[in-house]
């Protein structure tokens, strides 16, 4: 029931609403932008050249405060991720702004990059339940700074929405995205959204070493911009197309350069407003030199659920949306969820033929694909893209969450599709559950396997092998399993699994693994 101050920011008006284009000044920022395709994942903490992961528990009780949340942060290295190395952290950590608070929900969010430009990519871990005086769940955002020797408290910054924006239910940090959008800041810019839209900052180079050491200062957001994606829609959806598409309620975002213009884009991805509600629309906002024509905001079909990689080794980021659950209109393959794959070109995700071109559509009962789409499946509850056997083509991994296993209700499935010169391909096509050889673990009703996937190359091996999550498991303790990548692709041999009381955590309905940086 505190009152954070956010840090002090100059208005700069670079993220446009209307004919928008993320757009800024020239810098000498040498960074990578977002997606798969330029091998920059802008996960390592330590400045290692290894991978690191960030996996979120928000409802872990701390300090006797339920839901008050944790996060977990595993160091790579040249045989992978553990748990021995790993820390976690909370508002009640050293360093951290505030203190951990019932419903807070520490960890509901997650993104990772390098906001300061100093080589060391950041934390960023959203925190939406955070209540602000009297304005509940008014929400706000914690950056961890990287440093030689990983993530610490020390310094730690707070965002929140400004004094005039702040709602009850506002939820600030409900979801989160970093990347290298524009040319302004000598680092990624930082994406926030809350119930309304999204805020996007850019920061400050790291302070110069001080007899102190460089990481005890704080660094301050210098830009600041907003847009609002919740308008009401101009017409009803059976009739909204692209060039007219309805408001959104934000729900996930994603980054890739879609283009290869050499600046990421920004996805925000939500579910339909007005007469027709809940069905998946994305917004392409792009990423642009300040010295370039501005491109506009596009939206296309898909969502809520989106992730970036390069499906067809062309070059650029394809966008793959996700729709787990849509309005019941008749169609089984709608209840049992689809997944959406916008190519990459020169012109973006939307394709040659301009916004609004059709993706390919993929279903449980796409030839090929392990399953048959039934109601409540949850197919596309979760996607990541990434490289799984060294062939420079992205994989994509999807979460089933709603999959029942034989009569177990719920139990959750992942699915992979491999990428190919042509695509994503069902072609040895690969699903895992908790009943698959060699993966720990029963099925039982309710655990969600699948809940959050996230490809990750620990080790740099140039194989990226999959975190796949079952935040229902032990009646919403939550746990998270490793599954390995060779020549071959993923294996289920040697998988592994852990939960928050490896890092000390506990795991009492912490629904860890809810929340998983990809």
């Amino acid at each position: 029931m505190r009152k954070h101050r956010s840090a002090a920011v100059a208005a700069a008006s670079f993220l446009l609403v209307t004919g928008a284009v993320i757009v800024t000044a020239p810098s000498a920022y040498a960074g990578i932008p977002g997606g798969t395709h330029a091998n920059d994942r802008n996960t390592d903490f330590n400045g290692d050249g290894y991978d690191d992961v960030l996996v979120g528990g928000p409802r872990a009780a701390v300090g006797g405060h339920k839901g008050a949340g944790m996060v977990t942060v595993q160091y790579g290295g040249p045989k992978g991720i553990g748990t021995t190395r790993g820390k976690a952290f909370s508002q009640n950590t050293t360093g951290v702004p505030g203190a951990a608070e019932t419903g807070d929900g520490f960890g509901t969010s997650l993104a990772t990059g390098d906001l300061d430009g100093d080589g060391y990519d950041d934390a960023i871990i959203g925190i939406p339940g955070e209540d602000l005086g009297a304005v509940a769940d008014a929400g706000g955002a914690v950056v961890l700074w990287g440093t030689p020797n990983g993530l610490t408290g020390s310094a730690s910054d707070w965002l929140q929405a400004d004094d005039l924006d702040l709602t009850t239910g506002g939820r600030f940090g409900a979801g989160l995205a970093a990347a290298h959008f524009g040319d302004t800041t000598p680092g990624d810019l930082l994406a926030v959204m809350d119930s309304f839209g999204v805020t996007v900052y850019g920061f400050e180079s790291a302070p110069q070493p001080t007899a102190k050491s460089a990481d005890s200062q704080a660094r301050r957001p210098v830009q600041k911009s907003r847009t609002t994606l919740t308008s009401p829609p101009r017409q009803t959806l059976s009739r909204a197309s692209a060039d007219d598409p309805p408001g959104i309620q934000p729900k996930s975002m994603t980054t890739g350069d879609y283009d290869n213009n050499g600046f990421a884009d920004l996805i925000v991805s939500g579910t339909s407003l007005g007469d027709e509600p809940g069905y998946g629309w994305s917004f392409i906002l792009p990423g642009t030199a300040s010295n370039e024509e501005p491109l506009p905001i596009t939206a296309v079909r898909g969502g809520p659920v989106v992730a970036s990689g390069d499906i067809n080794r062309d070059g650029y980021d394809d966008l793959v949306t996700g729709e787990p659950h849509s309005p019941d209109d008749g169609g089984a393959s709608m209840t049992g969820g689809m997944v959406g794959v916008y190519y990459g070109s020169a012109d973006g995700p939307a394709g040659q033929e301009g916004p609004g071109t059709p993706p390919v559509w993929w279903t449980q009962n796409s030839a090929g694909v392990p399953g048959t789409s039934e109601r409540g499946d949850g197919f596309g509850t979760d996607l990541s893209v990434g490289d799984s056997n060294g062939d420079g083509y992205g994989d994509v991994a999807i979460g089933v969450a709603g999959e029942d296993i034989g009569s177990v209700a719920d139990a959750g499935a992942v699915t992979v599709l491999r990428g190919s010169v042509k695509g994503m391909t069902s072609t040895g096509a690969l699903s895992v559950n908790q009943g698959t050889a060699n993966v720990p673990g029963t099925v039982e009703k309710g655990d969600k396997f699948g809940g959050q996937v996230s490809f990750t190359d620990p080790n740099d091996d140039g194989r990226f092998g999959l975190l796949a999550s079952a935040p229902g498991e032990n009646t919403n303790d939550g746990y998270v399993w490793v599954f390995s990548a060779g020549s071959s692709g993923l294996t289920t041999s040697g998988s592994w699994s852990y939960g928050p009381s490896a890092f000390g955590g506990l795991p009492t309905d912490a629904l860890y693994g809810a929340a998983i940086d990809d």
